[in-house]
């Protein structure tokens, strides 16, 4: 196993490009299965989610092709099985979307439970029981997931929480089904929104209508297309934040800002500086004293979960106590333990919730007894060095970005999680000043 050796205390300063987004790679290569012409996807992080869902395509017999300068090209002309293997399908999330795409080729699918980052169940429930209305038989057992369909069909399905993989899933079904289905309450993030862009491109007939409404009307067969990934959201508040930790100065190239207004809003809060360079490319920098703030993640357009766990590092550096408050997963502050070695000032604490099954958007029953959904940190806390693990790719990025502007030298063990999110992290990190390497 890998592990990054970071010596502490520098700046972070210069500039930046961010990488194509991660939760759109993943289901433009799961696209593939839709269409026996060729798709050409620009903009591709190489990285190992996409890698590892590239090769879930590739044992069905689609050809994948990753190519070092971030292309990729995927044609699905010989597609041979329909059963997703265990050791794949329980390391990758997207296992589970290919359901509706198989179900369209074959009229059966089998498919394993999905893995990916351990920040809670991520319970498949709402994708299983859109499927079902759309026609298609499916039992659990052993694993995996056995489902079988004489047709897919177009229903009306309102999701009972937001889910962003349950909405693509459930779009990938009914871009070929019969009939109209219409998606009440389905996600709203923007990267739901450029996959529906690809879709349409390769001939679908998918609309908006609504903030959280989505009518898809089946087509019998969808053509290639050519397409570019937009960038990562993630990436641009990692890379801010390492800036403003540090108290340093980064342009961060590839910043879709309409994206990022609450990122930018709580920014502003904290007296942290930014500010636009031109269309795409923003500065950040740390303007004077941070100060604390409240926070509640929320799905799109709120303050995204995956900012959790960095914000929380950026107020170990601000003036007073800072509470941040996870409703999106039920176990998402396992990195604090390890933050806390070094020397991190946080407190867990469940705030007084009236009707908590509403509330929270997961599935309430499903938390831990005595689990905490809420921390207070309290700073500016003087970081020192550690040795630590990393949970979950967030999280590790996290870890990452405290052992840079901790004193002294830290170990990350874990990196595996890290690799799977972001490109080369060690590798920009040391363009923009930090001492990292790998081992």
């Amino acid at each position: 196993m890998d592990r990054f050796i970071i010596l502490g205390g520098n700046k972070l300063s210069g500039q930046i490009k961010v990488s194509g987004a991660k939760n759109v790679a993943m289901k433009a290569i799961l696209a593939g299965l839709l269409t026996d012409k060729p798709i050409t996807v620009d903009n591709i992080p190489l990285i190992s989610a996409v890698s590892g869902t590239a090769q879930i395509l590739r044992l069905l017999g689609i050809k994948v092709v990753l190519n070092q300068d971030h292309t990729l090209k995927i044609c699905g002309d010989n597609i041979k099985s329909h059963i997703i293997p265990l050791e794949l399908g329980g390391l990758n999330r997207t296992a589970t979307m290919v359901l509706g795409p198989l179900l369209s080729r074959f009229g059966k699918a089998v498919v394993p439970n999905p893995g990916g980052c351990r920040i809670g169940k991520r319970p498949i429930d709402r994708h299983i029981e859109g499927l079902r209305k759309m026609g298609v038989k499916i039992e659990y057992k052993e694993g995996y997931f056995y489902a079988q369909a004489d047709g897919l069909y177009g229903t009306r399905y309102k999701f009972e929480s937001n889910t962003h993989t349950g909405t693509e899933t459930l779009i990938l079904a009914a871009v070929r089904a019969k009939g109209e289905t219409v998606l009440e309450n389905a996600a709203q993030e923007p990267e739901v929104d450029d996959l529906i862009r690809l879709l349409n491109l390769m001939g679908a007939k998918i609309r908006r209508i609504q903030r959280r409404t989505i009518v898809v009307k089946g087509v019998k067969e969808l053509n290639g297309a050519e397409f570019s990934i937009m960038p990562d959201r993630n990436e641009v508040v990692t890379f801010a934040i390492a800036a403003i930790a540090s108290g340093g100065d980064i342009v961060v190239e590839g910043t879709q800002r309409e994206y990022l207004k609450s990122f930018f809003s709580k920014l502003d809060e904290i007296n942290a500086g930014w500010e636009p360079i031109s269309a795409d490319k923003t500065r950040f920098w740390a303007k004077g004293k941070l100060v604390s703030t409240q926070l509640k993640t929320m799905p799109y357009p709120g303050f995204m979960t995956d900012w959790q766990a960095p914000w929380v590092l950026l107020m170990s550096q601000a003036y007073g106590t800072s509470n941040v408050h996870e409703t999106v997963y039920e176990d998402r502050f396992g990195y604090i333990s390890e933050l806390q070695k070094m020397g991190a000032k946080a407190e867990f604490y469940n705030p007084e919730i009236d009707n908590p099954y509403q509330y929270y958007n997961f599935n309430w029953n499903d938390r831990k007894q005595g689990s905490y959904h809420a921390v207070k940190i309290s700073g500016p806390t003087k970081l020192h060095n550690a040795v630590v693990e990393v949970a979950d790719l967030r999280a590790g990025a996290t870890l990452v970005l405290g052992a840079c502007i901790a004193e002294g030298e830290s170990i990350i063990y874990g990196v595996s999680h890290i690799d799977r999110g972001y490109e080369n992290l060690e590798g920009r990190l040391k363009s923009l000043g930090a001492q990292i390497r790998r081992e």
